[in-house]
């Protein structure tokens, strides 16, 4: 699903990021940034989106890297190694934009769910360590480590969701070493595994929902 219709949501180009607002006109603080895999836009993620949480408004961004009929988050060396600047400039960026479009769009980023797949997973992650304070909660679906060089940071508060497939041979393997990374950095890292490669699907919406209302719940009592 591409396109500037309406019903997708209009493509909104005042800010750094291109980004659709979809908003369900329901009363809820519930609001998830949906950062899209390589190759694709800021579209592909809204269905899922929708069955995870029907009620929350979705700020869908769109990568400014091209890559063939698509976007990406950051330059790539290998389907493993990525440009070090690239990321650093990139996240800086999202950085800034995630707070103003809250400002502009009366968005709780405290309250806020950052539901990453592959690259963009990746540059959640990388928001986390690099720009501690933004990120409360995200949701990382297939991703690894990219960063070659860390700061000293504190996530705790920071709740996490790491998914990774059993049979993806490319970025699976790299999982567990984001799982401690993040468990050492004081992150609370809940990691599962699903019967699936790199692809997405029925598994992770089951997870994630779960995931959100326990994590709601939480907030309430905490």
């Amino acid at each position: 699903m591409t396109g500037d219709s309406v019903e997708n949501g209009p493509l909104l180009k005042d800010l750094a990021f291109p980004y659709r607002v979809y908003d369900t006109g329901k009363d809820s603080r519930e609001c998830l940034f949906l950062l899209h895999g390589s190759g694709v836009d800021e579209t592909t993620l809204v269905p899922l989106a929708r069955r995870i949480a029907p009620g929350a408004t979705l700020v869908a961004v769109r990568g400014r890297i091209p890559q063939e009929d698509g976007f990406r988050w950051f330059e790539r060396i290998t389907p493993t190694r990525f440009e070090q600047k690239s990321i650093l400039v990139e996240t800086a960026a999202f950085a800034a934009f995630a707070s103003e479009v809250a400002r502009r769009h009366k968005l709780d980023l405290t309250r806020a769910t950052f539901l990453g797949y592959s690259n963009g997973a990746n540059l959640v992650s990388s928001l986390m360590l690099l720009h501690p304070g933004i990120v409360r909660g995200a949701a990382l679906l297939r991703p690894m480590p990219v960063l070659d060089q860390l700061p000293a940071i504190d996530l705790a508060g920071t709740r996490t969701l790491i998914i990774a497939g059993a049979a993806d041979e490319t970025y699976g393997p790299f999982a567990p070493a984001l799982v401690t990374l993040l468990n050492q950095h004081g992150a609370e890292v809940d990691a599962r595994i699903v019967a699936s490669g790199h692809e997405i699907g029925d598994p992770d919406v089951t997870i994630v929902r779960q995931w959100l209302t326990e994590s709601a719940a939480a907030v309430r009592t905490g």
